[in-house]
């Protein structure tokens, strides 16, 4: 038994129809409502039984009706893939326009793009903003605060100031930790702060006799360097859009998938991608988060000269509707892509 042009029709036909009503379809509303050739109930009954054995269809309950599975709804979002989706120049207006005012700040740009997402699908959008390159050291200052204590402050050509007390080593004056900051600098600047991580590693047994200051210089760098990588923006739109959908009727499962939202670092995680242009489809259980078992989440990513990409994802029920949803993330990733070169220039 094998995927024929007959059972492609009647599949496309039952996800169509689910994901307008999301109630199980059986043969007599395929055969009624769409048009697969004028086939009989019973003969798109046994398609169907075939579909169902093949992993694209499931029966829930007892019901005659059948509902897509996430196999069903892969297939089906590869296909429209292979047209091309494009947003009508009236719906693309409409999202321009809602862009159009020139953001001065990432910030501003990913929350604007997000919500103006979320308004033209009707589900929850994620936009994170492209990770920037690594920082580089300016100049390490060792200040003495009393006996003992010193403020170590670390500048970075991000302008990312980094200050924290530490304790030196007994007999340290004033002379050494402004000579120790002075030969630092010297050595480190312009390096990024993984190079200067590696180097300070190497630099400790010939300054063991300030072994706490080297050890509070590591730990800082080592702070740094996850804070870095941790600083990507992040905005949500439509976060309570979700709660429309019958599948999130339950209010512990709405719940849940708010409190999911709340947690940024299970976002940006889903979010890392390095595809850019590329569209990924997250059906469920592959999400690995918990929230959303109900969910689908399409994937696509921006960039502009000399970034890292950044993401933009759209998390609705799994019979959302891809068609619409891949010409809005088709739009905004070229939308996005452009205003940050454009900035990128001035």
């Amino acid at each position: 038994m094998e995927m024929d042009e007959r059972k492609l029709r009647i599949l496309y036909a039952i996800i169509d129809d689910y994901i307008l009503t999301a109630i199980p379809v059986g043969s007599r509303t395929v055969s009624k409502k769409y048009n697969v050739g004028g086939l009989s109930s019973a003969t798109i009954r046994n398609e169907m039984s075939d579909l169902e054995a093949l992993g694209y269809l499931d029966q829930p309950h007892t019901s005659s009706g059948r509902v897509p599975s996430a196999k069903a709804y892969r297939l089906y979002v590869e296909s429209l893939l292979n047209v091309a989706p494009k947003l009508p120049p009236g719906e693309s207006a409409k999202l321009r326009g809602r862009l159009s005012a020139r953001e001065r700040q990432l910030h501003d740009l990913i929350e604007r793009a997000a919500h103006a997402v979320a308004e033209a699908t009707g589900y929850t959008t994620v936009v994170t903003g492209p990770a920037t390159r690594e920082q580089r050291l300016r100049s390490i200052q060792i200040v003495p605060v009393s006996d003992r204590t010193a403020l170590l402050i670390i500048v970075t050509d991000a302008a990312v100031f980094k200050d924290t007390t530490i304790r030196t080593d007994e007999g340290t004056t004033a002379e050494q930790l402004f000579a120790i900051s002075r030969m630092l600098t010297d050595q480190l600047q312009d390096l990024t702060v993984g190079e200067i991580w590696a180097r300070l590693k190497g630099m400790q047994s010939s300054l063991h006799e300030h072994a706490r200051v080297m050890h509070s210089l590591l730990d800082a760098m080592g702070r740094i360097e996850r804070d870095s990588a941790d600083s990507r923006e992040i905005a949500v739109g439509g976060g309570s859009n979700i709660l429309q959908f019958p599948e999130y009727s339950d209010a512990n499962k709405a719940r849940t998938f708010l409190n999911m939202l709340e947690a940024r670092e299970e976002l940006r995680t889903l979010m890392t991608t390095d595809m850019v242009g590329v569209f990924t489809l997250r059906i469920g259980a592959e999400t690995g988060i918990q929230g959303m078992e109900d969910c689908a989440m399409i994937t696509s990513s921006y960039t502009a000269a000399g970034e890292h990409p950044g993401a933009i994802g759209v998390i609705g029920p799994v019979r959302m509707r891809y068609g619409h949803v891949l010409s809005v993330l088709e739009f905004m990733t070229r939308y996005l892509s452009e205003a940050l070169f454009m900035s990128s220039e001035l």
